[in-house]
């Protein structure tokens, strides 16, 4: 007894419609027939009969092996998903007190990001009376857009959120 995979897809016996337009295993079209006479014909041939187009009146109904069907769907997919290329949002985080070192180290992990094909998102992190001094964050901001000229855009400008300020660099 073969199940359904999505109740959109109706196979054999679930097909409840008492007539269905069929297509042949060739692609071949066999006209309107009754739904019982239409399964026979399917098994008769060793295949089953695969509801393609269930809003059509009648129905359009396909002879085929439903499973062999089914692997060549999920070979087609994971052929889709090979060539989809995911981009992540990284973050790197720092304080306005940031070294000159330190900052220069994080910019280089900015760039391999970039690189990488990844957006970025850059946050400066205030503390306690941090939030008195934020021009030292934007300066330390400002200093990160001018390093990263040639590598990325800035698809979001800086920004306060809260205690953090923040901006998203996209790869070119």
């Amino acid at each position: 007894m073969t199940r359904p995979v999505t109740p959109k897809q109706r196979i054999n016996h679930f097909i409840k419609n008492p007539e269905v337009r069929v297509i042949g295993a060739e692609g071949e079209q066999l006209g309107i027939l009754k739904t019982s006479d239409a399964i026979r014909q399917a098994k008769e041939i060793g295949y089953d009969l695969v509801e393609v187009a269930p809003n059509a009146d009648p129905p359009v109904c396909r002879i085929m092996d439903h499973g062999k069907f089914k692997y060549e769907q999920s070979k087609k997919e994971h052929r889709m998903r090979l060539n989809q290329k995911s981009t992540q949002v990284k973050e790197v985080k720092f304080r306005p007190r940031t070294d000159k070192h330190d900052m220069e180290t994080k910019i280089r992990q900015i760039r391999d990001f970039l690189e990488d094909g990844n957006k970025t998102k850059v946050t400066v992190m205030f503390r306690g009376r941090e939030m008195a001094n934020q021009e030292l964050g934007y300066k330390a901001i400002e200093k990160v857009i001018e390093e990263l000229k040639g590598a990325g855009n800035i698809e979001s400008p800086p920004r306060m959120e809260g205690r953090n300020l923040y901006m998203v660099v996209a790869p070119k």
